[in-house]
Protein backbone atom coordinates (compact mmCIF):
# COMPACT_ATOMS: atom_id res chain seq x y z
CA UNK A 1 0.00 0.00 0.00
CA UNK A 2 1.57 3.47 -0.99
CA UNK A 3 1.20 7.18 0.56
CA UNK A 4 -1.40 9.53 0.10
CA UNK A 5 0.34 12.99 0.05
CA UNK A 6 -2.04 15.79 1.21
CA UNK A 7 0.21 19.17 0.90
CA UNK A 8 -1.49 22.66 1.89
CA UNK A 9 0.45 24.75 0.32
CA UNK A 10 1.95 25.60 -3.37
CA UNK A 11 5.05 25.12 -1.62
CA UNK A 12 4.57 21.99 -0.63
CA UNK A 13 3.31 20.80 -3.48
CA UNK A 14 6.22 21.37 -5.40
CA UNK A 15 8.23 19.80 -2.96
CA UNK A 16 6.54 16.06 -2.88
CA UNK A 17 6.63 16.46 -7.01
CA UNK A 18 10.53 17.40 -6.87
CA UNK A 19 11.09 14.25 -4.17
CA UNK A 20 8.75 12.14 -6.76
CA UNK A 21 11.21 12.98 -9.70
CA UNK A 22 13.95 12.59 -7.99
CA UNK A 23 12.97 8.89 -6.43
CA UNK A 24 11.18 8.59 -10.38
CA UNK A 25 7.59 7.27 -8.27
CA UNK A 26 4.62 8.25 -10.01
CA UNK A 27 1.63 9.77 -8.25
CA UNK A 28 -1.71 9.85 -9.05
CA UNK A 29 -3.04 13.15 -8.91
CA UNK A 30 -6.83 13.47 -7.20
CA UNK A 31 -8.73 16.22 -5.85
CA UNK A 32 -12.04 14.76 -4.30
CA UNK A 33 -11.42 11.30 -5.97
CA UNK A 34 -15.23 11.58 -7.88
CA UNK A 35 -13.40 11.23 -11.47
CA UNK A 36 -11.00 8.31 -10.43
CA UNK A 37 -13.46 5.42 -12.38
CA UNK A 38 -12.64 7.49 -15.67
CA UNK A 39 -10.09 6.68 -17.57
CA UNK A 40 -7.52 3.25 -17.38
CA UNK A 41 -7.00 2.17 -13.70
CA UNK A 42 -4.19 3.90 -12.17
CA UNK A 43 -1.09 1.55 -11.58
CA UNK A 44 0.14 3.83 -9.08
CA UNK A 45 0.76 3.57 -5.26
CA UNK A 46 1.28 6.71 -4.14
CA UNK A 47 -1.19 9.78 -4.31
CA UNK A 48 -1.05 13.57 -4.31
CA UNK A 49 -4.28 14.08 -2.96
CA UNK A 50 -4.89 18.01 -3.67
CA UNK A 51 -8.08 18.68 -1.43
CA UNK A 52 -6.01 20.68 1.27
CA UNK A 53 -5.93 23.45 -1.02
CA UNK A 54 -9.72 24.19 -1.20
CA UNK A 55 -9.83 27.95 -0.18
CA UNK A 56 -11.64 30.33 -2.67
CA UNK A 57 -8.69 33.04 -2.26
CA UNK A 58 -9.98 35.62 -4.29
CA UNK A 59 -13.97 36.23 -5.58
CA UNK A 60 -14.14 40.07 -6.93
CA UNK A 61 -18.01 39.85 -8.59
CA UNK A 62 -17.55 43.36 -10.31
CA UNK A 63 -14.38 42.03 -11.70
CA UNK A 64 -15.83 38.36 -12.98
CA UNK A 65 -13.23 36.59 -11.78
CA UNK A 66 -12.46 34.01 -8.92
CA UNK A 67 -9.27 32.51 -8.00
CA UNK A 68 -9.38 29.78 -5.99
CA UNK A 69 -7.71 26.26 -5.42
CA UNK A 70 -7.79 23.30 -7.21
CA UNK A 71 -9.01 21.48 -4.41
CA UNK A 72 -12.35 23.75 -4.01
CA UNK A 73 -15.57 22.31 -4.20
CA UNK A 74 -17.53 23.70 -7.06
CA UNK A 75 -20.47 23.17 -4.31
CA UNK A 76 -19.03 25.60 -2.55
CA UNK A 77 -18.01 27.94 -5.16
CA UNK A 78 -21.39 27.82 -6.39
CA UNK A 79 -22.79 29.04 -3.14
CA UNK A 80 -20.32 32.03 -2.86
CA UNK A 81 -21.50 32.97 -6.50
CA UNK A 82 -25.57 32.62 -5.89
CA UNK A 83 -24.97 35.30 -2.96
CA UNK A 84 -23.89 37.72 -6.12
CA UNK A 85 -26.24 36.44 -8.43
CA UNK A 86 -23.47 34.82 -10.58
CA UNK A 87 -22.54 31.15 -12.28
CA UNK A 88 -20.15 29.35 -14.05
CA UNK A 89 -21.58 29.62 -17.17
CA UNK A 90 -20.34 26.16 -18.29
CA UNK A 91 -22.56 24.38 -16.10
CA UNK A 92 -19.77 22.01 -14.91
CA UNK A 93 -21.30 18.34 -14.31
CA UNK A 94 -21.52 16.66 -10.80
CA UNK A 95 -21.03 13.14 -12.24
CA UNK A 96 -20.69 12.05 -8.50
CA UNK A 97 -24.20 10.07 -9.01
CA UNK A 98 -23.44 8.62 -11.97
CA UNK A 99 -19.72 7.04 -11.09
CA UNK A 100 -21.15 5.82 -7.16
CA UNK A 101 -19.90 8.46 -5.71
CA UNK A 102 -21.69 11.17 -3.27
CA UNK A 103 -23.08 14.27 -5.00
CA UNK A 104 -21.62 17.60 -4.73
CA UNK A 105 -18.27 16.59 -3.90
CA UNK A 106 -16.51 17.77 -7.49
CA UNK A 107 -13.68 20.00 -7.28
CA UNK A 108 -12.52 23.09 -9.48
CA UNK A 109 -9.34 21.44 -10.31
CA UNK A 110 -11.33 18.40 -11.16
CA UNK A 111 -13.62 20.26 -13.51
CA UNK A 112 -10.67 22.13 -15.20
CA UNK A 113 -8.59 18.92 -15.83
CA UNK A 114 -11.63 16.89 -17.17
CA UNK A 115 -12.99 19.80 -19.80
CA UNK A 116 -16.43 18.03 -19.15
CA UNK A 117 -18.71 21.24 -20.44
CA UNK A 118 -22.50 21.21 -19.55
CA UNK A 119 -25.49 22.41 -21.54
CA UNK A 120 -24.72 25.61 -21.85
CA UNK A 121 -21.93 24.96 -23.93
CA UNK A 122 -23.68 25.36 -27.47
CA UNK A 123 -24.07 29.19 -26.31
CA UNK A 124 -21.19 30.36 -23.50
CA UNK A 125 -18.58 27.66 -24.57
CA UNK A 126 -16.44 24.79 -23.35
CA UNK A 127 -14.82 24.98 -19.74
CA UNK A 128 -11.42 26.02 -21.30
CA UNK A 129 -13.37 28.96 -22.43
CA UNK A 130 -13.70 30.22 -19.01
CA UNK A 131 -10.19 29.41 -17.95
CA UNK A 132 -8.29 32.50 -17.29
CA UNK A 133 -5.22 31.75 -15.54
CA UNK A 134 -3.09 29.22 -13.03
CA UNK A 135 -0.23 28.44 -11.38
CA UNK A 136 1.02 25.04 -11.42
CA UNK A 137 3.72 22.57 -10.89
CA UNK A 138 5.02 20.40 -14.03
CA UNK A 139 6.53 16.78 -13.97
CA UNK A 140 9.80 18.44 -13.83
CA UNK A 141 8.79 19.37 -9.94
CA UNK A 142 9.32 23.26 -11.39
CA UNK A 143 6.72 25.66 -10.22
CA UNK A 144 5.17 27.97 -13.23
CA UNK A 145 2.43 30.57 -13.87
CA UNK A 146 0.43 30.96 -16.89
CA UNK A 147 -2.80 33.35 -18.13
CA UNK A 148 -3.92 35.91 -16.64
CA UNK A 149 -7.16 37.47 -14.81
CA UNK A 150 -8.64 38.61 -17.77
CA UNK A 151 -9.84 37.27 -21.26
CA UNK A 152 -6.81 38.82 -23.25
CA UNK A 153 -3.94 38.61 -20.51
CA UNK A 154 -2.45 35.94 -22.60
CA UNK A 155 0.94 36.15 -24.21
CA UNK A 156 3.21 33.32 -26.24
CA UNK A 157 1.74 29.74 -25.84
CA UNK A 158 -1.58 29.85 -23.93
CA UNK A 159 -1.10 26.67 -21.41
CA UNK A 160 -4.35 27.19 -20.30
CA UNK A 161 -6.19 25.67 -23.37
CA UNK A 162 -3.13 22.53 -23.05
CA UNK A 163 -3.54 21.72 -19.19
CA UNK A 164 -7.70 22.16 -19.55
CA UNK A 165 -8.49 18.21 -21.03
CA UNK A 166 -4.74 16.90 -19.98
CA UNK A 167 -6.67 14.68 -16.78
CA UNK A 168 -3.46 15.57 -14.38
CA UNK A 169 -1.19 14.25 -16.84
CA UNK A 170 1.00 17.35 -17.75
CA UNK A 171 0.45 19.33 -14.18
CA UNK A 172 -0.09 19.46 -10.82
CA UNK A 173 -2.68 23.39 -10.49
CA UNK A 174 -2.29 24.85 -7.41
CA UNK A 175 -3.73 27.99 -8.03
CA UNK A 176 -7.22 28.89 -10.36
CA UNK A 177 -8.50 31.68 -12.34
CA UNK A 178 -12.09 31.54 -13.92
CA UNK A 179 -14.24 33.99 -15.70
CA UNK A 180 -17.87 34.25 -13.77
CA UNK A 181 -20.80 35.46 -15.56
CA UNK A 182 -24.27 36.71 -14.16
CA UNK A 183 -27.06 34.37 -13.52
CA UNK A 184 -30.34 35.01 -16.06
CA UNK A 185 -33.08 36.43 -14.29
CA UNK A 186 -35.52 34.17 -15.93
CA UNK A 187 -35.20 30.63 -17.41
CA UNK A 188 -37.87 29.00 -19.39
CA UNK A 189 -38.19 25.53 -21.32
CA UNK A 190 -40.03 24.88 -24.10
CA UNK A 191 -40.78 20.92 -24.21
CA UNK A 192 -41.93 19.11 -27.37
CA UNK A 193 -43.67 15.66 -27.04
CA UNK A 194 -43.49 12.88 -28.94
CA UNK A 195 -40.70 13.51 -31.48
CA UNK A 196 -38.53 10.61 -33.10
CA UNK A 197 -34.94 11.12 -32.96
CA UNK A 198 -34.78 12.38 -36.80
CA UNK A 199 -37.96 15.21 -35.86
CA UNK A 200 -36.09 16.06 -32.88
CA UNK A 201 -33.27 17.20 -34.51
CA UNK A 202 -35.02 19.14 -37.23
CA UNK A 203 -36.54 20.78 -34.10
CA UNK A 204 -33.35 21.52 -32.20
CA UNK A 205 -31.67 22.97 -35.33
CA UNK A 206 -34.45 25.25 -35.88
CA UNK A 207 -34.52 26.83 -32.65
CA UNK A 208 -30.60 26.81 -32.67
CA UNK A 209 -30.95 28.76 -35.68
CA UNK A 210 -33.39 31.35 -34.96
CA UNK A 211 -32.79 34.90 -33.15
CA UNK A 212 -33.92 33.52 -30.04
CA UNK A 213 -30.64 33.13 -28.14
CA UNK A 214 -31.39 29.23 -27.07
CA UNK A 215 -29.03 28.28 -24.00
CA UNK A 216 -29.84 24.26 -24.57
CA UNK A 217 -31.02 21.95 -26.77
CA UNK A 218 -31.72 18.24 -25.83
CA UNK A 219 -33.53 15.19 -26.69
CA UNK A 220 -34.89 12.78 -24.26
CA UNK A 221 -36.81 9.43 -25.71
CA UNK A 222 -39.12 7.92 -23.79
CA UNK A 223 -36.87 5.68 -21.03
CA UNK A 224 -35.04 8.44 -20.35
CA UNK A 225 -37.85 11.22 -19.88
CA UNK A 226 -39.59 8.49 -17.82
CA UNK A 227 -36.83 8.66 -15.31
CA UNK A 228 -37.09 12.25 -14.92
CA UNK A 229 -37.97 14.18 -11.42
CA UNK A 230 -39.82 16.55 -13.49
CA UNK A 231 -43.40 16.23 -13.95
CA UNK A 232 -44.29 17.43 -17.18
CA UNK A 233 -41.13 15.10 -18.13
CA UNK A 234 -41.48 11.82 -16.70
CA UNK A 235 -45.54 11.56 -16.92
CA UNK A 236 -45.58 12.17 -20.88
CA UNK A 237 -44.77 8.52 -21.53
CA UNK A 238 -43.15 9.34 -24.92
CA UNK A 239 -40.28 11.08 -26.32
CA UNK A 240 -39.46 14.67 -24.89
CA UNK A 241 -37.75 17.36 -26.68
CA UNK A 242 -36.57 20.42 -24.27
CA UNK A 243 -35.42 23.44 -25.64
CA UNK A 244 -33.87 26.36 -23.36
CA UNK A 245 -34.62 30.29 -23.25
CA UNK A 246 -32.63 32.12 -20.41
CA UNK A 247 -32.30 35.66 -19.90
CA UNK A 248 -34.20 38.96 -18.58
CA UNK A 249 -38.03 38.86 -17.80
CA UNK A 250 -40.05 40.25 -20.48
CA UNK A 251 -37.48 38.77 -23.36
CA UNK A 252 -37.77 35.36 -22.61
CA UNK A 253 -41.20 35.58 -22.04
CA UNK A 254 -41.70 36.97 -25.92
CA UNK A 255 -38.91 34.45 -27.18
CA UNK A 256 -40.60 31.25 -25.29
CA UNK A 257 -43.83 32.29 -26.82
CA UNK A 258 -41.96 32.77 -30.22
CA UNK A 259 -40.61 29.39 -30.03
CA UNK A 260 -44.14 27.39 -28.70
CA UNK A 261 -45.51 28.66 -31.86
CA UNK A 262 -42.47 28.00 -34.15
CA UNK A 263 -41.83 24.44 -32.96
CA UNK A 264 -45.23 23.53 -32.57
CA UNK A 265 -45.68 21.41 -35.78
CA UNK A 266 -43.60 19.31 -34.15
CA UNK A 267 -45.90 17.97 -31.72
CA UNK A 268 -48.08 18.99 -28.66
CA UNK A 269 -45.70 21.74 -26.44
CA UNK A 270 -45.51 22.36 -22.80
CA UNK A 271 -43.52 25.44 -21.02
CA UNK A 272 -41.70 24.75 -17.84
CA UNK A 273 -40.71 27.85 -15.57
CA UNK A 274 -37.89 28.40 -13.79
CA UNK A 275 -37.79 25.70 -11.15
CA UNK A 276 -38.94 23.16 -13.27
CA UNK A 277 -36.66 24.05 -15.71
CA UNK A 278 -33.52 23.97 -13.31
CA UNK A 279 -34.31 20.80 -12.22
CA UNK A 280 -34.71 19.28 -15.75
CA UNK A 281 -30.97 21.10 -16.67
CA UNK A 282 -29.71 19.38 -13.94
CA UNK A 283 -30.71 16.04 -14.58
CA UNK A 284 -29.33 16.44 -18.18
CA UNK A 285 -26.24 17.83 -17.02
CA UNK A 286 -25.39 15.20 -14.69
CA UNK A 287 -26.36 12.37 -16.62
CA UNK A 288 -28.98 11.44 -13.99
CA UNK A 289 -31.18 9.12 -16.67
CA UNK A 290 -28.46 6.31 -16.58
CA UNK A 291 -27.01 7.41 -12.73
CA UNK A 292 -29.36 4.81 -10.88
CA UNK A 293 -27.40 2.50 -7.85
CA UNK A 294 -28.89 -0.62 -9.60
CA UNK A 295 -27.79 0.48 -12.90
CA UNK A 296 -24.49 -1.47 -13.90
CA UNK A 297 -24.73 -0.18 -17.65
CA UNK A 298 -21.81 1.45 -19.09
CA UNK A 299 -22.19 4.83 -20.34
CA UNK A 300 -20.27 6.50 -22.90
CA UNK A 301 -20.13 10.01 -23.51
CA UNK A 302 -19.88 10.51 -27.70
CA UNK A 303 -19.09 14.46 -29.77
CA UNK A 304 -20.11 14.53 -32.89
CA UNK A 305 -21.49 17.01 -35.67
CA UNK A 306 -24.58 18.25 -34.28
CA UNK A 307 -26.57 17.36 -37.83
CA UNK A 308 -25.52 13.61 -37.67
CA UNK A 309 -26.30 13.27 -33.38
CA UNK A 310 -29.64 11.75 -34.41
CA UNK A 311 -28.88 9.49 -37.31
CA UNK A 312 -25.96 8.28 -35.19
CA UNK A 313 -27.83 7.84 -31.82
CA UNK A 314 -30.62 5.83 -33.32
CA UNK A 315 -27.84 3.77 -35.46
CA UNK A 316 -26.03 2.77 -32.21
CA UNK A 317 -29.20 1.84 -30.05
CA UNK A 318 -29.92 -0.81 -33.33
CA UNK A 319 -26.13 -2.08 -33.21
CA UNK A 320 -25.58 -2.25 -29.12
CA UNK A 321 -29.65 -2.44 -27.90
CA UNK A 322 -28.19 0.18 -25.77
CA UNK A 323 -30.09 3.71 -24.25
CA UNK A 324 -29.32 7.18 -25.39
CA UNK A 325 -30.19 10.76 -24.84
CA UNK A 326 -28.98 13.67 -26.63
CA UNK A 327 -27.27 17.11 -25.68
CA UNK A 328 -26.46 19.84 -27.39
CA UNK A 329 -28.41 20.18 -29.64
CA UNK A 330 -27.79 16.70 -31.08
CA UNK A 331 -23.98 17.12 -30.96
CA UNK A 332 -23.77 15.23 -27.66
CA UNK A 333 -24.91 11.29 -27.25
CA UNK A 334 -25.13 10.04 -24.09
CA UNK A 335 -25.37 5.94 -24.58
CA UNK A 336 -25.78 3.34 -21.80
CA UNK A 337 -25.09 -0.02 -23.12
CA UNK A 338 -24.69 -3.50 -21.43
CA UNK A 339 -21.59 -3.41 -20.15
CA UNK A 340 -20.48 -6.90 -21.66
CA UNK A 341 -16.82 -8.24 -21.74
CA UNK A 342 -15.43 -4.28 -23.61
CA UNK A 343 -18.84 -1.92 -23.31
CA UNK A 344 -19.20 -2.38 -27.13
CA UNK A 345 -16.15 -0.17 -27.88
CA UNK A 346 -15.03 -1.66 -31.10
CA UNK A 347 -18.82 -1.39 -32.63
CA UNK A 348 -19.25 2.06 -30.85
CA UNK A 349 -16.18 3.62 -32.67
CA UNK A 350 -17.14 1.92 -35.51
CA UNK A 351 -19.99 3.38 -35.71
CA UNK A 352 -18.76 7.11 -35.19
CA UNK A 353 -15.92 6.87 -37.09
CA UNK A 354 -17.22 8.03 -40.61
CA UNK A 355 -18.20 11.46 -38.72
CA UNK A 356 -15.23 12.62 -37.20
CA UNK A 357 -16.99 12.01 -34.01
CA UNK A 358 -14.86 10.89 -31.03
CA UNK A 359 -16.01 8.46 -27.96
CA UNK A 360 -14.84 8.44 -24.61
CA UNK A 361 -16.14 5.39 -21.95
CA UNK A 362 -17.30 7.61 -18.58
CA UNK A 363 -18.77 4.88 -16.33
CA UNK A 364 -17.70 0.68 -16.84
CA UNK A 365 -15.65 -1.92 -14.24
CA UNK A 366 -12.32 -1.85 -13.72
CA UNK A 367 -11.69 -4.84 -15.68
CA UNK A 368 -13.55 -3.71 -18.51
CA UNK A 369 -11.09 0.04 -18.11
CA UNK A 370 -8.27 -2.33 -18.67
CA UNK A 371 -9.09 -4.09 -21.72
CA UNK A 372 -10.21 -1.15 -24.27
CA UNK A 373 -9.02 2.22 -24.83
CA UNK A 374 -11.35 4.43 -22.57
CA UNK A 375 -10.29 7.92 -24.40
CA UNK A 376 -9.92 8.24 -27.99
CA UNK A 377 -6.95 7.82 -29.49
CA UNK A 378 -5.86 11.18 -31.16
CA UNK A 379 -4.66 11.30 -34.45
CA UNK A 380 -1.87 13.67 -33.32
CA UNK A 381 -0.50 10.85 -31.31
CA UNK A 382 3.61 11.54 -31.37
CA UNK A 383 2.90 15.18 -30.83
CA UNK A 384 0.56 14.28 -27.70
CA UNK A 385 3.70 12.18 -26.59
CA UNK A 386 6.05 15.19 -26.71
CA UNK A 387 4.17 17.25 -25.19
CA UNK A 388 3.60 14.72 -22.14
CA UNK A 389 7.88 14.24 -22.69
CA UNK A 390 8.02 18.40 -22.08
CA UNK A 391 5.91 18.62 -19.48
CA UNK A 392 6.83 15.39 -17.45
CA UNK A 393 9.68 13.42 -19.12
CA UNK A 394 9.86 10.89 -16.25
CA UNK A 395 5.86 9.87 -16.67
CA UNK A 396 5.65 10.48 -12.67
CA UNK A 397 1.94 12.22 -13.39
CA UNK A 398 -1.00 10.21 -13.56
CA UNK A 399 0.89 8.12 -15.63
CA UNK A 400 -1.31 6.22 -18.51
CA UNK A 401 -4.60 7.75 -17.65
CA UNK A 402 -5.34 8.87 -21.22
CA UNK A 403 -3.09 6.69 -23.37
CA UNK A 404 -0.66 4.54 -22.83
CA UNK A 405 2.47 6.52 -22.17
CA UNK A 406 0.87 9.83 -21.68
Amino acid sequence: MGDTFTPETPAQVQQTVAWAVDAEIPLEVIGCGTKRAIGAPSATEHILDMSGLSDIQSYQPEELILIAGPGTKLAEIEMALMQSRQQLAFEPADLGPLLGQPAEQGTLGGVIGCNLSGPRRIQAGAVRDHFLGFSAVSGRGESFKAGGKVVKNVTGYDLCKLICGSWGTLAVMTEICVKILPMPDRTRTVLIFGCSLEQAGAAMTRALQSPHEVSGAAHLPADAAAQSRVGFVSKAAEAVTAIRIEGTGISVDYRCEMLLKELSEFGETEELHTANSQSLWAELRDVLPFAGSDDARAVWRISVPPAEGPRLAATLVDATDGHVYLDWGGGLIWLAVEEGSDAHAQTVREKISPSVGHATLIRASEAVRSKVSVFPKPAWIALSHRVKEGFDPKSILNPGRLVEGI
